[in-house]
C-alpha cells in the first residue's frame, strides 16, 4: 500500500463515519418528531375523552329527570297542575283570586 492509496482509505473511512452520524442524527430527528405527534394525539384524544365523560354524565342526569317526570305523569297532582295551567280548570267550590296588577 503507498501512501495515497492509505490516505484514500483513510478518506473514505472518514466519509462513512460521516455518512453512518447523518444518518443517525437524521433517524434520531424522525423518531423525536413522531414522539412529539403522538403526544400531541395523545393529549387530544384524552380532551376529547373527558368531554365526553362530562356529556355522557350530563344526558345520564336528564335521563334520570325525564324517567322521574315520567312517573310523575300518572300522579293526580300533576293532573290537577296541568288542567289549571294550560286549560284553566278548577275543582268545584274552589275560589280563584287573579291579580289585576299583571
Amino acid at each position: 500500500m503507498t501512501i495515497l492509496e492509505n490516505g484514500e482509505s483513510l478518506q473514505m473511512n472518514k466519509s462513512k463515519k460521516l455518512y453512518k452520524k447523518l444518518l443517525i442524527i437524521i433517524i434520531a430527528i424522525y423518531v423525536v418528531f413522531t414522539l412529539i405527534n403522538q403526544q400531541r394525539t395523545l393529549n387530544e384524544y384524552s380532551k376529547e375523552s373527558q368531554k365526553l365523560a362530562v356529556e355522557l354524565q350530563e344526558e345520564q342526569e336528564y335521563k334520570e329527570k325525564l324517567a322521574k317526570e315520567q312517573e310523575e305523569v300518572n300522579s293526580i297532582e300533576f293532573i290537577e297542575k296541568t288542567a289549571r295551567e294550560m286549560s284553566d280548570m278548577y275543582l268545584p267550590n274552589e275560589r280563584v283570586y287573579i291579580d289585576a296588577g299583571l
